[in-house]
Order: C-alpha cells, then structure tokens, then sequence
C-alpha cells in the first residue's frame, strides 16, 4: 500500500520501516534516509529535481532561504550545500519528516540548516530571500494555497517564491493566485507535465 497520502499529518500512523538510499543532486552526493509516512520514499521524486535544476541563485537577494514542506530534506539540503553562506530554514509539519531531515543534514554533514515544525507559516517570524516549495498535493488545494499565499509577508523585497506543481495537480489555477498576489509569475520551466513558477517581490 502506498502510504505517501498519510504524510500531510503531525504524526502519520505507519508503521517505520527506514531505508538509506545515495543520490546526486546538483552536482552533490547526497545520503538520505527516508520512511514510512513521507513523501517520494525511494527516491528523490522529479518535481523536487527539476526546481532544484531551474533554481536561480543569481536572481534572489542576500539573505536566508526557506524550504516549506520539507519532507525529509532533499530541497533544502541541496540548496543549503550550494549556498554554505546562507541559512536554509526547512519546515514541515510531519515528525517523522522533521527527524529525517535532521539526521540527513548531519549525515551529509551540512550545518547551515535549521529544521523546525511549522503548520505552513504558523511558526515563522522572519523575511527571507527565496521560499521554495513542493506543496503537499494531497493535502488539499487549501493548503496549498496558503503555502503560495502566505509567502508574500515572508519575503524581502526582490525575494523569489518558486513552486513546483503537475499542471494536472493545479499549476494554472496556482499561477493565477501567484499572479493576482506578486502581480508577476513566470512559468520558468516545463518538464513532464511539472510547471516551475517563480514570481518575485516587487
């Protein structure tokens, strides 16, 4: 049974099962230990990929990033490894995801991260350069949106929020909102039916 729908909760009720896997992101080596009750367990699933590979460090300002809905790390890793300098918050509401991603920032010993719980932006207090994220699907539009909608107050100016999203998962209607909140989005790549939309802080 696939147990991925059980993810978008504080404590998913599976049963652990954890397995250590290898893989190559952004030119890194990367470890990762996943399990039950989080999201694209075996592998590093490809909307994640093709944000990271059309992920623009040159367009964001200084500052920190954040990586919400984290899962067991592998954005926020990724970024915080090409960018030593900054600070990458990666948020999640799932315990199980929020210890994973703990134990794999220290097993690719990668410091520059602070992984904390946070429903969405309900523990989140400071501005940052660029928010990505891999919404939770399956949680419902509701949450997705409020993903999309509550960057705008987290952002400094010229900051970026980027989105990865199925167009058949509702990167059009998500688009729309991003345009209607940053009055520009930017469809910056499509890759198999996954649209990656940046819109930036005027």
């Amino acid at each position: 049974m696939d147990k991925d729908h059980f993810y978008y909760s504080t404590h998913p009720d599976v049963e652990s099962a954890p397995i250590t896997w290898e893989y190559t992101l952004l030119g890194h080596n990367f470890v990762f230990t996943s399990d039950n009750g989080v999201f694209s367990k075996h592998r590093v699933d490809y909307g994640s990929r093709v944000l990271l590979d059309n992920f623009d460090f040159t367009a964001v300002p200084d500052g920190k990033f954040l990586d919400m809905g984290t899962g067991y790390g592998p954005i926020g890793l990724a970024l915080a490894k090409l960018q030593p300098n900054r600070t990458v918050d990666m948020v999640d509401v799932n315990e199980i995801a929020l210890a994973l991603a703990k134990q794999n920032a220290a097993a690719n010993q990668i410091s520059n991260v602070q992984i904390f719980a946070s429903n969405v932006y309900s523990n989140i207090k400071d501005s940052y350069a660029a928010i990505v994220t891999n919404p939770p699907v399956r949680a419902g539009k509701k949450v997705v949106d409020a993903m999309i909608s509550g960057a705008l107050a987290h952002l400094k100016p010229a900051g970026t929020l980027t989105v990865v999203l199925q167009k058949k998962q509702g990167a059009p209607s998500a688009k729309k909102l991003m345009t209607n909140l940053f009055g520009n989005c930017e469809i910056v790549k499509r890759d198999k039916g996954y649209y990656i939309l940046r819109s930036v802080k005027e």
